[in-house]
């Protein structure tokens, strides 16, 4: 696994309508707090927020992808969400190597997530693997 401790990656994403409909149409989640603005505006929401798999999907594809890259999957995951991630918000995902495992290709992560405005919409810890095909 070529990854060290301390070292980051990050990722960004801004979310649209179209984001929100695509993930309800992959997964079913047509709550109406994504789609509805009139049930939505009675809560204390106030406004279309995204799915929150959409918020940890970012993360998927910074560890795939970036840190520590491809053949990379979580084993591990626990997050909470601080705040709401809204439709066009710009979120920034931020993982950070705390721990490297010395015999298997593992390493934990923490990871954060802010919006634009720098708040936290997702805060936590993940372990990760990397498989890697025989040579």
């Amino acid at each position: 696994m070529d990854i060290h401790l301390g070292q980051k990656a990050q990722r960004s994403l801004t979310v649209t309508q179209d984001t929100v409909q695509g993930y309800a149409e992959l997964t079913g989640d047509f709550n109406p707090l994504h789609f509805d603005i009139e049930f939505t505006s009675k809560t204390r929401l106030e406004r279309l927020m995204a799915q929150g798999g959409i918020t940890t999907g970012l993360l998927h594809a910074l560890v795939a992808m970036d840190m520590p890259g491809p053949g990379t999957v979580f084993t591990n995951q626990n997050w909470s969400f601080p705040k709401p991630v809204y439709i066009g918000d710009t979120i920034h995902a931020e993982a950070t190597v705390k721990s490297v495992h010395r015999r298997l290709p593992m390493a934990d992560l923490e990871v954060r997530v802010v919006n634009q405005d720098g708040e936290e919409v997702l805060t936590g810890k993940a372990t990760v693997y990397q498989a890697t095909p025989p040579t």
